[in-house]
């Protein structure tokens, strides 16, 4: 889906109504016994990241989303009995944690029984101001959708005669970009379903709170002298004792605290063009390959630098159960493409794929759990522990070819952050480019020359491939 902040994606007028959970569901928690199933690494980094950043002085939002439209307008009754089916379906929104433990320094879990969820609706009123409602909703979600607070999601709706826009944002730890693709044509079924008087049908899912406890498991598993583990150390110590950062000029003040941030969401190549690139790619396993050697080589051509450093998501949903499982199942893989002696994209895009070939299994382990082995301390000050690049291809998604006609989005909060985050996916219409970086003037204009530069590439490969 097309990655945006709130206030690219198409807002527009109307009468706004809003769900959270119910204040008496949300009661019903206290008192609970902790569920023994534990966090998964990657969730209590989040919440102890947050917690850090919020000690510092500094509210940053890290809440994702997604927003879509259905035809005319909607009838309220009928879409908060769809969201509440949708909701039931997955364990990890009625899932949430709690300090714990004599200094406050333990993170426990609770869950609160299905039989207690139920969706407060709120008539919030008429805007005609786009801007003012994209405010508003913003707000919204940074109030709610917050990772030190539970429940953490909300849903919303902008209803009109002719369409119903509705918009969902869960703070990251229950969710990743799987989970909101999956999100648009399963409404859609449900509120088809609940219009017209049917029960709506669900296969059971599995549950990624399950999830966590049996990746974590398996992490703990692992001592310092696994070969995961020294391949993270030794990237570490090539990064200079850190994890990395975008490798071009960020106009950083290492004085001047945490940066406010900026995005560039933007189409980059056409359909055309996105399958001639992969085409020419998929020998070297694909545009995701192609996306990091073009990379690598804008990087070298910006700053020089004679080996690109980066992490790569990749989702962990290594068995078909987990495929409809919302939750957020994403790993990362470190690589390192070496430029010293590539002349042109195909020897970066050779590199590329035997880096990805050699570190792609990595991304299973959780990095969280590998840095306690190691024994580096990286005290979080930034949402994003590192950089990345990552590619993604939506192409298969249920309804995803319906996208454009429905004005799908994916939202990602754009606040305060020294790291860039690179999205590149891959549509029907063709690759779709968004990027969050540091608001400086430097950033702005080498993160601008990326992006201009990776068009370019990617246009000329395909054309020439």
């Amino acid at each position: 889906m097309r990655l945006t902040d709130i206030r690219h994606c198409e807002v527009r007028p109307g009468r706004l109504v809003e769900w959270t959970l119910d204040p008496g569901a949300a009661g019903a928690m206290e008192g609970l016994p902790d569920d023994s199933r534990p966090p998964a690494y990657i969730q209590e980094s989040h919440i102890r990241t947050s917690r850090s950043v919020r000690e510092d002085g500094l509210f940053v939002p890290t809440w994702i989303g997604v927003c879509f439209d259905l035809p005319g307008r909607a009838e309220p009754d009928v879409l908060q009995d769809a969201l509440h089916a949708w909701t039931l379906r997955h364990e990890t929104l009625r899932s949430g944690f709690a300090w714990s433990g004599p200094p406050g320094d333990e993170i426990a879990r609770f869950t609160l029984g299905s039989e207690d969820v139920r969706l407060h609706r709120e008539q919030v009123g008429d805007f005609t101001d786009e801007a003012a409602l994209a405010e508003h909703l913003q707000k919204r979600f940074d109030t709610v959708a917050d990772a030190l607070r539970w429940p953490n999601f909300i849903y919303a709706a902008v209803l009109r005669d002719d369409s119903t826009s509705v918009y969902m944002a869960f703070d990251h730890s229950n969710v990743d970009a799987y989970s909101l693709q999956n999100i648009p044509a399963a409404l859609h079924e449900l509120y088809a379903a609940v219009a017209a008087g049917r029960s709506p049908q669900q296969e059971p899912v599995a549950s990624y709170v399950d999830f966590c406890q049996a990746e974590r498991a398996d992490a703990d598993k692992l001592d310092e002298n696994h070969d995961i583990v020294v391949r993270w150390r030794e990237f570490i110590k090539n990064c200079g004792g850190q994890l990395p950062n975008f490798p071009v000029d960020l106009g950083l003040d290492n004085d001047g605290g945490l940066p406010r941030q900026k995005a560039l969401c933007e189409p980059l190549v056409d359909a055309d063009d996105a399958e001639a690139f992969e085409a020419y790619c998929r020998p070297y396993g694909g545009s995701l390959v192609g996306v990091l050697a073009a990379t690598a080589l804008i990087v070298l051509e910006i700053e020089g630098e004679p080996v690109f450093r980066t992490v790569v998501p990749f989702h962990t949903r290594v068995r078909s159960r987990w495929s409809d499982s919302v939750g957020w199942y994403v790993g990362g893989a470190p690589v390192e493409i070496p430029l010293a002696e590539v002349h042109d994209f195909h020897g970066a895009l050779e590199n590329a794929h035997a880096e990805l070939r050699a570190n792609r299994r990595l991304a299973r382990t959780p990095l969280e759990r590998v840095l306690r082995l190691i024994g580096t301390d990286f005290r979080p000050t930034s949402p994003d522990l590192y950089s990345l690049v990552s590619y993604l291809d939506a192409r298969d998604v249920p309804g995803s070819g319906q996208w454009a006609e429905q004005k799908v989005y994916g939202l990602v909060r754009v606040s305060y952050g020294d790291r860039v985050c690179v999205w590149v996916n891959r549509l029907h219409e063709g690759l779709w480019f968004a990027c969050r970086y540091p608001d400086t003037e430097i950033a702005h204009e080498n993160l601008s020359r990326y992006a201009t530069r990776l068009r370019e590439v990617i246009t000329s490969v395909a054309r020439q491939g």
